[in-house]
């Protein structure tokens, strides 16, 4: 990130953080620490009942073997394995409250990093990285430091995916009238989710073990919904068949113990079972578990996610919109979850032997995967698309929530560059940074000069990142700001490609052919351009500049351009109406003082020479205030 032309932006330091979050933060992360120190005690405890009656349960069954009348030793066993399935549960209650608490402690942690300037925590998002966009490459969208890497809190692939999406969009594709209808409502979203801290924390935590692979799970619901499973797994027959075999096995056992029946039919019976299910099942159940197992804790991910939204209230408008999209989302994966738990507890040569003796469990799972099939197929790609928009929003509120100086911005419906802001700043500077006043009018252009690294470049990125986040309905930076919906247009750092044969003067005419190439007659267009052909000389580029500008003003389009170039400034005194002549001034003397104000007019002071100066003769080096 750049200040003027080459000085590092100062990130926020400890000073600028959100103080009073940072206080909640901290005491709910020593609340979290003390709990999680009680709860990792008592999982102790439970690892020793569960071994002590899983023990006792085979005890009961080997003495069964060696008692003429032991029929009472199977309830033994049976209620020594019903106490061990039930420690067992509180044991898995307690290791996933432990796992959730730890996973909210570091989401509490990596907030007060944030909050420090920290952002190492967080995803970058240098995937999305692209040179030729209209926008995101100048304006530091993605990337090590980037807005993204301050926005993004998702838990899912999917999710990142979104937000990347929404700091991509071109707003001409829909009408204006439209564009500024979805703005207000996504302004709505946002700072409602911006109040809910705990369900913001509890939202991020769900991402923290491990974030939620879209595409794998999208594409594992697809493969499940074509796999072919004969019929007769999901008929009302061999259901009541099933019913009717284990009724009959638990009555044999019932009366063998009360002497009624051979004390042996209840053994041979549950081999029956077994037998039973391994031959009807086996083999599908190997394919089911091949093609959902693998992203089991990935479903779950997102079956935590439904339910806490299940349990949260939305008043605003998209968020409503959205919860009512997921309606059966949660009952869908609920069922498929408990499916994959079963299979879980297959996993072991005793858990398959126990279950399918007693509960027919592959024959359950295959005939529940069967109707959980035939049931939730053609809905499972617009939950998915849906819960990934849900995990964008939560990080625009969580940003929202964290930017508490930040005001929300006013998005206006008309039909031509709307720009005026006071107070304005870049969001990477923290609330040290020197503020702006400035307006842009439609159809006019603003010429602005200055020294390099008088603030020249992060002014430009100013506006354009103001513009991004108001069109996202996320606060601005400033003291007031009000825009259109227009198309925006940058080109600020346009780079070569030699492995492509493209030298960086043929690289400046491709990004301008780009941006001719982007207008329409009917979409008022904002360009910001930081110094316009940078790649030749000087005289030849004074021409192609003011051929450049004489040829664009004729379009529907406003612009903003920074250059060294003073005698740019001359197409104010030919078109007063059109252009005008802004600068960034510095005060040389003993040091150099920059003053980061934009002011009407032309710069009178450069630094090149002045610094170079201090190269040459270190022995006396100027100084810059």
């Amino acid at each position: 990130m750049y200040n003027g032309n080459s000085t590092p932006i100062v990130f926020r330091n400890f000073a600028d953080m959100n103080k009073n979050l940072t206080k909640l933060y901290q005491r709910k992360a020593e609340e979290l620490g003390r709990m999680l120190a009680g709860l990792r005690s008592r999982n102790r405890g439970f690892i020793l009942a569960e071994i002590a009656f899983f023990l006792l349960a085979i005890g009961f069954v080997v003495l069964y073997t060696f008692l003429a009348d032991g029929g009472w030793t199977l309830i033994g066993a049976l209620a020594s394995l019903g106490v061990y399935l039930y420690v067992r549960h509180l044991d898995v209650v307690n290791d996933c409250r432990i796992k959730n608490g730890e996973a909210l402690l570091k989401v509490y942690r990596l907030e007060m990093d944030y909050q420090e300037g920290k952002y190492a925590g967080f995803d970058g998002g240098d995937r999305y990285v692209n040179p030729q966009h209209p926008y995101t490459y100048d304006l530091d969208v993605f990337g090590a430091g980037s807005l993204f890497q301050r926005l993004n809190r998702t838990v899912s692939v999917g999710g990142s995916d979104s937000l990347a999406s929404c700091l991509s969009a071109v707003w001409e594709d829909v009408s204006e009238k439209e564009m500024v209808r979805q703005v207000h409502r996504r302004m709505e979203a946002v700072g409602e989710l911006g109040q809910k801290e705990d369900f913001l924390s509890r939202f991020k935590s769900l991402g923290i073990r491990e974030r939620i692979d879209t595409a794998a799970v999208r594409k594992a619901l697809a493969d499940v919904h074509q796999l072919c499973l004969p019929a007769f797994f999901s008929g009302r027959l061999f259901r009541y068949l099933c019913y009717a075999d284990l009724v009959g096995f638990y009555l044999s056992i019932f009366l063998s113990v009360g002497g009624w029946l051979p004390s042996l039919l209840p053994v041979w019976w549950g081999m029956f079972n077994f037998m039973l299910a391994f031959l009807c099942s086996h083999k599908y159940i190997r394919v089911i578990s091949g093609l959902i197992a693998k992203v089991h804790v990935q479903v779950e991910g997102y079956l935590q996610v439904l339910r806490l939204l299940s349990m949260t209230d939305f008043r605003a408008a998209e968020l409503q919109e959205l919860k009512g999209r997921l309606s059966g989302a949660e009952e869908s994966l609920a069922q498929l979850d408990r499916i994959l738990q079963k299979i879980d507890n297959r996993s072991n040569e005793i858990g398959i032997f126990i279950f399918n003796c007693f509960g027919l469990l592959d024959i359950t799972i295959v005939r529940h995967f069967r109707r959980w099939q035939l049931t939730y197929k053609q809905h499972t790609d617009e939950w998915i698309d849906t819960l990934s928009l849900f995990d964008a929003l939560v990080s625009m509120g969580n940003f929202r929530l964290n930017e508490d100086r930040a005001v929300q911005a006013e998005v206006t419906e008309a039909g031509k560059v709307v720009y005026e802001a006071t107070g304005l700043y870049h969001p990477f500077l923290g609330e040290k940074a020197v503020t702006n006043d400035f307006s842009i009018t439609d159809h006019e252009y603003y010429i602005i000069t200055g020294a390099n690294m008088a603030g020249k470049s992060t002014f430009l990125r100013s506006l354009g990142i103001n513009y991004l986040l108001a069109m996202n309905g996320l606060p601005v930076f400033a003291r007031s700001l009000k825009v259109s919906a227009f198309h925006l247009f940058t080109s600020m750092r346009t780079t070569d490609d030699l492995t492509h044969g493209i030298s960086y003067f043929n690289a400046e005419l491709l990004r301008l052919q780009q941006l001719l190439g982007s207008l329409r007659p009917d979409v008022p267009s904002l360009i910001i351009l930081d110094e316009i052909l940078k790649g030749t000389n000087s005289l030849d580029k004074l021409n192609g500049s003011r051929l450049f500008l004489q040829h664009i003003a004729e379009q529907n389009v406003t612009g903003v351009i920074a250059t060294h170039d003073l005698e740019l400034s001359k197409m104010e005194e030919e078109l007063p109406a059109r252009f005008h002549n802004y600068c960034f001034e510095i005060e040389l003397g003993e040091h150099i003082t920059y003053s980061y104000k934009i002011t009407r007019g032309v710069a009178r002071n450069q630094n090149a020479t002045y610094l170079l100066k201090g190269i040459l003769m270190p022995t006396s080096p100027p100084h810059h205030g």
